[in-house]
């Protein structure tokens, strides 16, 4: 399946990716476009969008808040019951919602890592597989973090 979404990614656009792959789609081929793009690329390419205005998949409000992408996703496939996803997704919540920024101590470090792979990296699929070490080093001490 094909997923489309805004080009630079750099936090929600990085973990959703990851996400999909590890979780949910592991042949997923990612397309980044510009925002304007993003609905016309996944309808043409009969794919899912995502972290874009009017996408499939994306930020959502609940009782609880303003969800990030990569929380939309986990609630859509079912995945809450992975306790280090959800420590993972508090993460990447913090990183991507600018208002949430100190709810999460490892948040800031994320976005940080999301930002300076902007200034490094200027192929958007390289960056994206840059990155996933990240994520997988993330979810590994989610699951470390989650077993304490």
């Amino acid at each position: 399946m094909k997923w489309v979404t805004r080009e630079r990614p750099k936090t929600d656009r990085i973990a959703c990716p990851w996400l999909i792959r590890r979780f949910i789609d592991p042949d997923a081929e990612f397309l980044f476009v510009p925002a304007a793009q993003v609905l016309a690329v996944a309808e043409r390419e009969e794919g899912h969008s995502f972290d874009a205005p009017g996408a499939r998949f994306t930020h959502s409000h609940h009782d609880s808040g303003e969800w990030c992408t990569f929380e939309t996703l986990i609630d859509h496939f079912k995945l809450g019951d992975d306790a280090a996803l959800m420590r993972l997704a508090r993460i990447v919540h913090a990183a991507d919602v600018s208002a949430d920024l100190t709810t999460d101590p490892a948040g800031a470090g994320l976005l940080a890592v999301g930002v300076g792979g902007l200034a490094v990296e200027s192929d958007d699929h390289r960056l994206l597989e840059r990155a996933s070490f990240v994520y997988d080093a993330l979810y590994a001490w989610c699951q470390f973090d989650v077993s304490q």
